[in-house]
This record gives C-alpha cells, structure tokens and sequence, in this order.
C-alpha cells in the first residue's frame, strides 16, 4: 500500500519536472503562495488563531488584525523568516545543527530571544501523549547522534519516507522550549526541496490523525510515513493545477 502511494507520487513528479526549470516570475509566484499556506497552516495546527486570509494579510501587507493576539502576529512574521532561511538552504545537502538553530531562532527571536536559536534547560511534558521526551542535558548529545546518521537514513528509504522519519525524529528530541513542530514540518520540507520534491503542508483539518499517527510512531511510524506521503501527494496536485 505504502509502495503504491510512493509510486503515485514519483509518477507525477516525473510530470511536474516536464514543466521545470520555471522562469523567475513563476518561482516567485508559487514561493509567495506556498509561504501562506505553510505559515497559515503550521501556525494553526499549534493553536494559532489567524486565518489563512489574515495571515496573508499580515505577512504581505503588513497589517495587524484587530482582536488577535500579539503574539499570532509575531509567530506569523517570524514563521516566514523562518520559511526565507530554509528556501536558502535547498541547495545544500540536507542541514547542519546550525542550520536547526538559525531556524528556531528565525521563528522564535520576537517571541522570547533568549530562548531562541538555543536548546530547552528544564524539563518539558507533551500534554496527550504517554512518551516522555528526553531530559535537557541529554539534547545536545541526542542531537549530535541524530545529525550525524541522516545521510545513511536519506540513502537506505525512499526520500518522502525519510522526511517523514526526519520529522518524527526531532520531535521525539524535542529540542526547544517551544516551536518544536514547526521546526519540524521546516526541516521536512527542506529535505523534500533539497531532493526535487514539493512540501507537505498538513491542513489544520487533519490535526487529530497527524497528532494521532505521530503518536503512534512512537512504536510503528507506518501510519505516519504514510501520513506524510498523502500530504506530499494532495501538494503536487495542487502545483500541478498552479502551474497547468
């Protein structure tokens, strides 16, 4: 089942790479595009209360929104920091440790700059879930183990897989105070980039299944990679209908 759903999906990234390389006007347009739906949605999925609409409004026209929180507004702002930091880095191959702090410290910095860029020093509960995450001293060590086998994960799995075994990964470290599952669906979506895929956006609509089969990967991740895959899958369908 997993195998047909991957196949479905290099199948038609064979039929999107017919339409590359894009010119600059239409790169443009589809990073502007995607940065609304990628903030809109991760921001929501953590409780965010903007829409999709006052989110493009905030980011692109530099208003705020009457009612709403300060610091949606400021997790808004800082998510599209964030999102420009990762774009810069799909040329590289896969990240670095300080590429994960720049990237918490992009989304972070307005909300609370001492904490941002830098790893948890207390220890933190994840409400709903029956797994602990590792205690703080453990992090860097932890993290330092993690970077350093990626590159023989991304050459054993099929790459949407391992960007779903990314994703799970680090949010089992679990390495910041806060805005670990948004650094999370970034560094997802910057090895499917890096690799010639398109992002996964979750839609706040999925929220139960995508918090459930996470969950659950705790001892088997099969519903998660395939979690992951349908969302790549519902994205290239999308570009494709952009781009046609």
């Amino acid at each position: 089942m997993m195998k047909d759903l991957l196949d479905k999906i290099d199948s038609l990234q064979r039929e999107i790479n017919k339409y590359r390389p894009f010119d600059e006007p239409m790169l443009g347009q589809l990073k502007s595009y995607y940065r609304i739906g990628l903030t809109y949605s991760s921001n929501a999925l953590e409780g965010n209360s903007l829409t999709e609409t006052e989110t493009k409004v905030v980011l692109e026209d530099g208003l705020t929104i009457g009612g709403k929180p300060l610091r949606d507004h400021l997790e808004a702002l800082g998510h599209s920091q964030a999102y420009d930091f990762m774009f810069s880095l799909i040329k590289q191959n896969l990240f670095t440790e300080q590429d994960v702090l720049a990237l918490h410290r992009m989304f972070y910095r307005q909300i609370d700059d001492k904490q941002a860029g830098c790893y948890r020093r207390q220890r933190v509960f994840i409400s709903g879930s029956r797994y602990p995450v590792p205690d703080w001293p453990d992090i860097p060590k932890l993290m330092e183990e993690w970077l350093k086998q990626l590159p023989e994960q991304a050459k054993k799995l099929h790459l949407v897989e391992f960007a779903a075994q990314v994703h799970r990964d680090f949010v089992f470290i679990h390495p910041f105070i806060d805005g670990n599952g948004r650094v999370a669906r970034l560094l997802t979506n910057l090895v499917l980039l890096q690799t010639g895929y398109l992002i996964a956006i979750i839609p706040p609509i999925t929220r139960s299944e995508y918090i459930s089969s996470l969950e659950k990967a705790h001892t088997d991740d099969t519903a998660f990679r395939r979690f992951i895959a349908e969302r790549v899958l519902e994205t290239q369908k999308d570009y494709l209908r952009l781009i046609k």
